[in-house]
């Protein structure tokens, strides 16, 4: 099959496009023909080498968890999906080798939901990751609660866009930091916006003057200091960018792959109560410009890589 991959640590100079062994379909896996996947930081992040500590690396390495795809092939012993099913799926091991962007992903079923059938292949690619990590951050480990003021850094980003959406849908009032540029976009999604840099802790306390309930911090260093000096007497801060973030009393968080809560976010797509936002489309050959683009740290929504199929594989099942 077709994928990229990297064989040592470094910029995105050190992808590659080309031939890769196929999957192995082991008998709780699933062979998923891959349609699109998602760039995220936490990808780059992790070719670069900053994650080695606690993420093993076995080299040449497919980047990517995030995909939307057709199954072809279930395992012997899964009865949850079948030939022809469209999916979606976080599909992270405990280390990294075999990821999603490639012509074909051998997805555990622990990883996968069905697809939402009023998002394209290339929306859907942009809901597991982002989704799962704004899910299970405001309802797992901030516990928000409706009423509840909720303070969300990056808002116009990816796993930022989703949790304006997911804390809104809650029941919750919502400040999201962001460019003034994404001011517009940050409001449509349901969120005051307030500009991000010098003087932020002064505009939260403007808005908020009694404290911050629970804030989400997805950017780290003066975000995250800001946001521990604006939460209110009973205020809960989690950070998914930053490990200070104990030294102000509050956790860290990683996301973790969960089919049950995945199957939510599907369904909560489907109702038109979250929507992705596709900034940019590339081709599969092409990601390493996909990822250039996403450490640029600048986009609105997800950047997506799609797999276009012309003839069919062998692995195909057609």
């Amino acid at each position: 099959m077709k994928a990229i991959s990297y064989s040592r640590y470094g910029s995105a100079d050190v992808m590659e496009y080309g031939e890769r062994p196929d999957p192995k379909v082991g008998p709780d896996t699933v062979l998923v023909k891959v349609r699109a996947a998602s760039v995220n930081p936490v990808d780059w992040k992790a070719r670069e080498g900053y994650l080695q500590s606690g993420l093993e690396a076995v080299f040449p390495v497919i980047p990517g968890w995030d995909v939307s795809g057709v199954v072809v092939q279930p395992g012997v012993a899964v009865d949850e999906f079948a030939v022809g099913d469209e999916v979606i799926g976080y599909v992270r091991e405990d280390f990294l080798s075999r990821g999603t962007f490639a012509e074909y992903v051998a997805a555990p079923v622990r990883t996968l939901a069905r697809k939402p059938l009023s998002l394209s292949f290339e929306e859907a690619a942009g809901l597991p990751l982002t989704g799962l990590t704004a899910y299970q951050v405001l309802h797992r480990t901030l516990k928000i609660r409706s009423g509840e003021t909720v303070l969300v850094h990056a808002a116009a980003g990816g796993v930022g866009s989703m949790a304006v959406q997911l804390a809104r849908h809650a029941g919750c009032r919502v400040i999201g930091t962001a460019g003034p540029h994404n001011h517009d976009h940050v409001r449509q999604l349901g969120a005051e916006p307030v500009e991000y840099g010098e003087g932020l802790t002064d505009r939260l306390r403007a808005l908020a003057p009694e404290g911050i309930d629970a804030a989400f911090d997805t950017v780290g260093g003066d975000a995250l200091r800001a946001s521990a000096d604006t939460l209110g007497p009973d205020g809960r801060l989690v950070s998914i960018a930053d490990a200070e973030v104990f030294s102000y009393g509050g956790k860290y968080a990683f996301v973790r792959p969960d089919a049950t809560d995945l199957a939510h976010l599907a369904e909560l797509a489907e109702q038109g109560i979250v929507r992705v936002h596709v900034d940019r489309v590339f081709p599969l050959e092409l990601a390493a410009d996909a990822y250039r683009l996403n450490e640029e740290g600048r986009t609105r929504g997800k950047i997506i890589v799609a797999v276009e199929w012309g003839t069919e594989s062998s692995l195909s099942g057609d």
